[in-house]
């Protein structure tokens, strides 16, 4: 087995589809997760993919008392962070609990791993850090800002971490900025399901589709962009899930080179990596395409813009290919179609959003 990595939030949507990834590649995983949004079913459901139980530690990343006993317990390689509140519309509304989730609890892992002497991180980071973008497609040098709660905890801990990188310590911080994450495992047994109504565009199609939900609301057809509806760039959750895995590798193999270098010294720092297939797709387009794939009529009718949204969003990839070997390799259709499995097969399903 390769080295033992701590996953935070490991039971979510991004989380259990990484599991499955990292221990395809032989690391050795141990999730630490409060379930407040997620299940323990989709723990059960990964051990049974990867055919082998997973650790797990129902835990809250604000128990310092907790993770310090979990850090003397286990000795890590590196931790992948993904534990955190994901909606904007309830971060507008709870704006404190964001941030003592999202950044205190953040600010209390790295505490532990600082005292455990744990110093590699990879992060759950978001374009929305990104904000309104000035030119497309967005690469890691783009302009920060942020709309919303959500948005600013992501960014606010990016400077922490900086700020960490900058004490020239030995830390290696990769933030992964993820675009728009959809589609589901092959298996049909793990895939995105909200607690509630569906703040992603993907679950919201795919609930309608299977008659959970009456009808979609498009936010907006008057945009600058090919049918007037917005453009995001949508990846698929595997891919997304072997981007943490290269995130590792490159970590594994920089750690062993400063292990065998004159250079004692030199860590990674602070290394922002965007994770998106380069390419735009309409929410129109996206709409088309699920309904191709499931033979199912998506009804839809146009909304006002909604305050916050932007035209086009979609990043670039390069750094990501460059640095860590990887690119997205599932197409939209693939999305639609592993969505719809998952969807069509657990109709009404745990949440492990």
């Amino acid at each position: 087995m390769k080295n033992k990595i701590l996953v935070t939030g490991g039971a979510g949507y991004i989380g259990s589809h990484t599991c499955i990834a990292l221990h395809q590649a032989g690391y050795d995983i141990v999730v630490y997760d409060n379930l407040s949004n997620s299940s323990i079913e989709a723990i059960n459901r990964v051990s049974k993919l990867t055919g082998q139980p997973i650790e797990f530690i129902e835990g809250d990343i604000r128990d310092a008392e907790l993770l310090r006993q979990v850090f003397t317990e286990h000795q890590f390689f590196g931790v992948i962070h993904f534990a955190g509140l994901k909606a904007v519309g309830e971060s507008v509304a709870k704006p404190l609990l964001y941030y003592n989730n999202n950044v205190s609890g953040t600010i209390t892992l790295l505490e532990a791993m600082a005292e455990a002497n744990v110093k590699n991180l990879v992060f759950s980071s978001s374009a929305t850090v990104y904000g309104d973008p000035e030119v497309l497609p967005i690469d890691e040098t783009s302009p920060r800002s942020c709309t919303n709660p959500y948005g600013q905890s992501k960014l606010t801990v990016e400077h922490i971490l900086e700020d960490l990188a900058a004490t020239n310590d030995g830390w290696n911080l990769i933030p992964l900025r993820y675009f728009n994450p959809v589609g589901a495992h092959p298996s049909g047994q793990i895939g995105e399901d909200p607690n509630d109504i569906p703040n992603n565009l993907m679950p919201y199609i795919s609930q309608v589709a299977v008659g959970k939900l009456e009808k979609l609301s498009i936010f907006g057809n008057d945009y600058p962009t090919v049918d007037g509806t917005g453009v995001r760039d949508f990846i698929h959750v595997t891919d997304l899930a072997q981007g943490h895995v290269a995130a590792l590798n490159y970590l594994q193999k920089r750690v062993d080179l400063k292990q065998t270098s004159s250079d004692k010294h030199s860590s990674i720092g602070f290394l922002p990596i965007n994770l998106g297939t380069g390419k735009g797709t309409s929410v129109l387009e996206l709409v088309t395409a699920f309904s191709e794939v499931s033979e199912q009529n998506i009804p839809y009718q146009f909304s006002a813009r909604r305050a916050g949204d932007i035209a086009s969003c979609y990043a670039s990839a390069d750094k990501a290919k460059e640095l860590l070997g990887w690119e997205a390799k599932l197409s939209i259709t693939a999305m639609c179609k592993d969505t719809w499995r998952w969807q069509s097969r657990n109709p009404i399903v745990f949440n492990i959003a």
